[in-house]
């Protein structure tokens, strides 16, 4: 049971990581493909862009709850669950 639990604790963090970035393009693409006949007549010239991803800010503890946990009689029992912290990335203007 805690073990599922974690896992997917650690699924829906990976999900909320990847879209909590943020992503700004810094530099347009160029793609110039050179002109070939017999000989070559241009030089080819390639610029990828360029991306700033900025990671957000993850947090991940446990806190104590009060849960009841059904056993041959009914008791309430304090464990410890996860607890996630999502900061987002800063605006960068």
């Amino acid at each position: 049971m805690l073990k599922t639990t974690l896992a997917i604790a650690v699924v829906s963090l990976g999900a909320i990581g990847l879209t909590a970035c943020d992503v700004k393009k810094t530099q347009e693409g160029n793609v110039t493909v050179p002109q070939v006949e017999v000989t070559k007549t241009k030089e080819g010239d390639v610029t990828l862009p360029k991306y700033d991803v900025t990671p957000p800010d993850v947090k991940v503890g446990t806190t104590d709850k009060t849960v009841t946990v059904p056993t041959v009689k009914t008791e309430e029992k304090t464990i410890s669950v996860p607890t996630v912290t999502v900061t987002p990335a800063p605006d960068k203007k």
